[in-house]
């Protein structure tokens, strides 16, 4: 089960994208748009379908 303490591997252009916008654990994407993601650059359909099964696991989704 994924940590709610960290990000997912998404790839290091994804992970940067979010530490960026101020996203540096899955915790603090719970409720996000995921439009909002998918604006950042570097975050493509494979890292927010690996976002989204992380924060599944803790019963969270994306918005």
């Amino acid at each position: 089960m994924a940590s709610l303490d960290t990000l997912p591997n998404i790839g290091a252009p994804a992970t940067r994208a979010l530490h960026n916008a101020g996203y540096t654990a899955l915790r603090d994407l719970a409720g996000v748009r995921r439009s909002e993601l998918a604006a950042l650059h570097g975050v493509g359909p494979k890292a927010l379908r690996i976002l989204q099964e992380a924060l599944t696991e803790h019963g969270l989704t994306l918005a």
